[in-house]
């Protein structure tokens, strides 16, 4: 499934999308300054995903410039409709979706954006949560027969995400979300993180950008991506995603799986061929058809599709017109 697309038909006046190189989307980052250094991004970033500094002046900061205009406007667009409505001065955060493959770096993107983006002269407050937290427990999984397709859309608790991120963006003060363990490799229960009305809220996850399913009846069930004001896609080839997937697997199998408590652990001690073959087993079984049949389909949703190389380095970026 190789996705690249020319700049000829790219460009085309059928296409939504209008398409960037690297170099001439850095250089709309204009006098947008600088605000993380190596070691922010040294705790920034996921295992077997590097990010440079360069690569944030070329493609972060932009994109930051980018959000700067696209929430004063949204802002001033709510301002605008309280006013009409003669309402009392309310609060509405500006929602970002970010989504795309498993091991394609959206944790890393988007933490990397809570930074640069908390840190405008203004100091809003961001804050980032992950869809993860929302997946149905373990047992309610392995009861109804889903462990292996945990984290395609049935696999989570759409009514209590929904909710949260109704709650959100009425406005409401401390809306909990559930929180996940990637050690354990389930929800944690009993804790959350608390939401309490930020200025911007980054949503992560897979699968954020599906769209609402209509009822025969008209009656409009919502889904995640209902409630975003932007949304970016992460995109790589499938081949170097199975690629990145396989060596976060043998990485992990010499650190994280060590961990008793770990879900992984009967992995740990894995001769190098036999770690190789369960990983490319999981990433084929589970997180390449749930690419092909769920996430990769929304693609053409997001406002923003950045599009990866081998290195991880971002070589193309698309920002849609409409």
């Amino acid at each position: 499934m190789d996705e690249r697309v020319g700049h000829a038909q790219a460009n085309g006046a059928l296409s939504p999308y209008r398409y960037f190189t690297r170099s001439e989307w850095a250089a709309l980052r204009a006098d947008t300054p600088l605000t993380l250094t190596i070691e922010d991004l040294t705790k920034l970033q996921s295992i077997n995903d590097p990010i440079s500094v360069e690569e944030v002046i070329a493609i972060y900061l932009p994109l930051s410039r980018l959000l700067a205009l696209y929430v004063a406007a949204t802002q001033g667009l709510f301002k605008a409709t309280q006013r009409f409505l003669g309402a009392e001065d309310g609060k509405v955060p500006y929602i970002i979706g970010v989504a795309g493959s498993v091991a394609v770096g959206k944790s890393t993107s988007a933490r990397v954006l809570q930074a640069l983006l908390s840190r405008w002269p203004n100091t809003p407050k961001v804050q980032l949560v992950t869809t993860d937290g929302f997946l149905l427990p373990n047992a309610i999984l392995e009861r109804d027969d889903l462990m292996e397709k945990k984290g395609f859309p049935e696999s989570y608790d759409q009514t209590t995400l929904i909710r949260f991120l109704s709650q959100v963006k009425a406005g409401q003060p401390r809306v909990e979300a559930p929180v996940y363990s990637h050690l354990t490799y389930d929800v944690i229960p009993g804790e959350s993180v608390v939401v309490d009305r930020p200025d911007i809220l980054i949503v992560e996850g897979v699968n954020v950008l599906q769209p609402s399913r209509l009822s025969r009846d008209a009656n409009e069930t919502p889904f995640v991506s209902d409630f975003f004001d932007f949304s970016v896609y992460l995109h790589a080839d499938e081949a170097i995603l199975e690629r990145w997937y396989v060596n976060r697997f043998m990485r992990l199998r010499e650190t994280a799986f060590r961990d008793p408590q770990s879900y992984f652990h009967k992995y740990a001690d894995l001769s190098d061929g036999e770690a190789m073959e369960v990983a490319t087993s999981i990433w084929s079984r589970i997180n390449l058809r749930n690419l092909h049949e769920n996430i990769f389909p929304t693609r053409a949703r997001a406002s923003l599709v950045l599009t990866k190389g081998e290195s991880h380095r971002i070589e193309q970026v698309a920002l849609r017109k409409l």
